[in-house]
């Protein structure tokens, strides 16, 4: 019980943060920010295997470095890291990135620590608003594999830009420990992921990868900590097993997050070139959100959340990709949920499924629901809040992909 309470008031204070950046809902793509990366592909069919959206942290601070664990899907050679700078006021120094297997805890494989190098550079300035991709580093890296970026800034001072809600344990130091592979020096902890938001690899030839786009329960709230159990990893071990083109999984979900407004994060509008279209290796895009925008007693109508929706969708097949939608979940028993926000959710689920404006349809609402109270989450896949999904179901909303839906042609302008 102490545990569950103090995972609550973990995710209290992360939505009093999301309220603080609330922001007018978007509807049209003009408006979307610029974002470039310095350095890019080789162009030699590199595919991401790992993502995590960025977002506005706290003040970041100098001589500090990061160890950050991250969890690979895909396998390939030659991994490229990309750091991101997206809400940064002023650009910031990476003077030492390394990257290595984990063995234990912030220890790593003796011998696999390597530096990362800039188009030929140790070191990268990253200006405010860009991100930076690595130079290939000449190793192979297994799937589902613990990766350490091992990071160090001279100079990050202003706003920092990085993932809260990581549900993995990674490490900080003061000054610059990013060579070392032992653990000594990594004795501070953090639960979010800093300045990292993707890793890519160079697979085996038409490998491709799904990026999912949500919320919380893409982000993995409930599920537990450190054991990858997130909806997406489980989608990954699927993938690693099936004989299909797609192998790679970002998960892009972050807590609290709107299709329409600004609040946990930028919305899915405004975040979808920067955390999806940008990755290398994109076949597909798995569109699940919603429920923060309908629950929020915003005014949001079913026509105006599948306006959104048709922008996604829009804007995804322009770039050659396909779009699979995910029916907005249950959530009765949730402190903001009732009935008007309810029908919402009826209507726009009907869209979802009968519209044929996506590409194929995964019916997260069918699988989660009791089967008694259809408004509410089934009682052995409910986390215990009524909204986010246990272990249990996380799974079950893995298992309900069609696995051959993420391995479409694209059919589309651009493909």
């Amino acid at each position: 019980m102490t545990a569950r309470l103090a995972r609550a008031g973990r995710l209290g204070a992360l939505l009093l943060l999301a309220g603080a950046f609330q922001a007018t809902p978007v509807h049209a793509s003009a408006d979307q920010p610029r974002f470039t990366v310095v350095g890019a592909p080789t162009g030699r069919g590199e595919v991401v295997t790992w993502g995590a959206s960025a977002a506005r942290m706290g003040d970041s601070a100098a001589d500090r470095g990061y160890r950050l664990v991250v969890h690979t899907s895909a396998a390939g050679s030659d991994p490229q890291i990309r750091l991101s700078n997206a809400f940064g006021d002023r650009p910031v120094t990476f003077d030492s990135v390394y990257a290595g297997l984990r063995q234990e805890g912030a220890a790593l494989v003796p011998g696999s620590n390597h530096r990362l190098t800039f188009g030929g550079a140790r070191s990268v300035t990253v200006p405010a608003g860009a991100a930076a991709l690595s130079d290939p580093l000449p190793v192979r890296l297994p799937a589902a594999s613990d990766l350490v970026v091992s990071i160090h800034s001279p100079d990050a001072a202003g706003p920092a830009t990085g993932h809260w809600m990581a549900l993995q344990t990674s490490y900080t130091t003061e000054g610059d420990h990013t060579a070392e592979e032992g653990a000594a020096h990594w004795t501070q902890t953090t639960g979010s992921w800093f300045y990292l938001d993707a890793v890519s690899v160079r697979p085996p030839a038409g490998t491709a990868a799904v990026v999912a786009l949500g919320d919380s329960i893409t982000d993995g709230w409930q599920s537990t900590t450190g054991l990858d159990r997130r909806w997406p990893d489980y989608l990954a071990r699927r993938l690693r097993s099936a004989g299909l083109h797609v192998k790679g999984v970002a998960n892009e979900g972050i807590s609290g997050n709107q299709v329409l407004a600004d609040g946990g994060g930028q919305s899915a509008l405004k975040r979808l070139q920067r955390d999806v279209l940008s990755q290398p290796g994109v076949r597909t895009v798995f569109l699940f959100e919603g429920v923060n925008d309908l629950k929020a007693h915003t005014g949001v109508t079913a026509q105006d959340l599948i306006a959104g929706y048709r922008e996604i969708v829009e804007r995804v097949h322009a770039a050659g990709k396909c779009v699979v939608g995910a029916t907005v979940a249950p959530f009765k028993g949730w402190p903001e949920w009732d009935p008007a926000g309810e029908k919402v959710r009826g209507e726009v689920n009907r869209f979802i499924r009968g519209s044929g404006e996506f590409d194929a349809v995964t019916d997260f609402d069918r699988i989660l629901r009791s089967p008694y109270d259809p408004e509410r989450v089934l009682p052995v896949f409910d986390g215990g809040d009524h909204l986010h999904p246990n272990d249990k179901g996380m799974q079950a909303m893995a298992d309900a992909v069609d696995l051959k839906s993420l391995d479409c042609a694209a059919r589309h302008p651009g493909g």
